[in-house]
């Protein structure tokens, strides 16, 4: 006999974005976790015993996912042992900026260390955590090209190597969503197949392939393109790399670091120019200092520094953002001139749909009841709300 209680949520806001649609004085109607219904407001029946939350100068998004995630809230995933705070700490910290979902992002580290780090990672992914769900492992690295490293140190990194690339995927007990990997390294198109066969998503990154080389692994099976522009070499009118393929290839699912720092918004609006928009994943890049006062921080082995919630390693190199999606995403539409819908599916419905994630993303019936409140005009997040529980509320 199923005695669970039922609760039943109305929430009504200025309007919603579902985001395949605006509905104006729009309602979501959850059942404890899932979502009942989604409509103008008119079309409920206010029932005794619906606890509705009223919204009137705000809009409602589905949850924010974020798939490219290095920490947040004083914890490094990367690290899970030399972080100040512990993945509880990110996971609220992401609650209050709209996130339902995050994937734990990890950087090249010595091979042990690595291993052992993953494991740690994944067993601490698997509590319950008081805000944001962490849904997978993003593994950047440690197949990269020296001369594309970014903030990862240089005696990290690694040749191809699949009985490496193997324990990896093992450590991360079923987790493992994706892998960066630059395709101009030797056994590169092999690695490819490996990850394909894991049910792991290649994704091109730290790279400096040419055009040649970054159609190869696309036929492989290469599907994505870790933080376009960043980590690659810059667009050239003959030699041609990762960043004009992924510009030009339906195939390739592109990241973009909306934080307004790590692209030109006139690269952002090219890249919305060239891909459709259901090819779009908006992504923090985030690190431990997210949420954390100035002061020196770490991504992995490498230790940052962060002035005026600015981030950098100690050799001036980018490393990393502090802003979160919920700062960023506005981005898309002033830069990248995408429709409010479709800049809400880049934080949203896009990164779901691109890794199987069939049960979020989008506001509709029988979805999880994973949704995000925003103050009209001031962007702020009023409310959050994970599997129906509100998870953050400025109340």
């Amino acid at each position: 006999m199923n005695t669970k209680k039922r609760l039943r949520r109305l929430f009504v806001a200025k309007y919603i974005v579902t985001p395949e649609r605006k509905v104006e004085n729009g309602a979501v109607l959850c059942e404890n976790d899932r979502i009942l219904a989604v409509g103008g407001l008119s079309g409920f029946s206010l029932e005794e015993g619906v606890d509705i939350r009223r919204y009137p100068d705000a809009y409602i998004t589905p949850g924010f996912i974020d798939t490219h995630i290095h920490g947040a809230g004083g914890f490094d995933c990367s690290s899970p042992d030399e972080s100040v705070r512990p993945i509880e700490a990110m996971s609220a910290h992401l609650g209050v900026c709209g996130v339902t979902g995050f994937m734990a992002t990890v950087v090249s580290s010595a091979p042990k260390t690595m291993i052992a780090n993953l494991a740690k990672l994944a067993e601490a992914m698997k509590r319950e955590l008081p805000g944001a769900d962490a849904i997978g492992i993003n593994i950047e690295g440690p197949f990269i090209n020296p001369d594309k490293h970014g903030a990862q140190p240089l005696e990290v990194l690694s040749k191809v190597d699949l009985g490496f690339a193997r324990e990896l995927v093992a450590a991360g007990d079923g987790l493992v969503r994706t892998m960066t990997f630059a395709p101009e390294l030797d056994g590169a198109q092999q690695l490819v197949e490996l990850l394909v066969e894991q049910g792991v998503a290649p994704s091109l990154g730290h790279s400096n392939a040419d055009g040649e080389q970054t159609l190869r692994a696309i036929d492989a099976g290469a599907c994505r393109c870790t933080h376009l522009f960043n980590g690659m070499a810059p667009l050239h009118q003959r030699q041609i790399g990762v960043a004009a393929v992924a510009l030009t290839d339906p195939r390739v699912t592109v990241e973009l670091i909306i934080d307004g720092r790590h692209v030109d918004p006139r690269m952002v609006d090219l890249a919305c120019r060239c891909k459709p928009p259901q090819m779009i994943n908006g992504i923090s890049d985030g690190t431990m200092a997210a949420g954390m006062p100035d002061g020196t921080y770490r991504i992995g082995p490498a230790e940052i520094r962060v002035e005026d919630g600015f981030s950098r390693n100690f050799e001036g190199a980018l490393a990393g953002t502090t802003t979160m999606l919920d700062a960023g995403w506005h981005s898309l539409m002033s830069s990248g001139h995408l429709l409010e819908t479709q800049a809400a599916r880049a934080v949203t419905a896009n990164p779901a749909a691109s890794f199987g994630f069939g049960d979020r993303g989008v506001l509709l019936p029988g979805r999880r009841a994973d949704l995000a409140v925003f103050e009209c005009g001031t962007n702020r997040v009023l409310a959050t709300v994970r599997r129906g529980e509100i998870i953050h509320s400025q109340d």
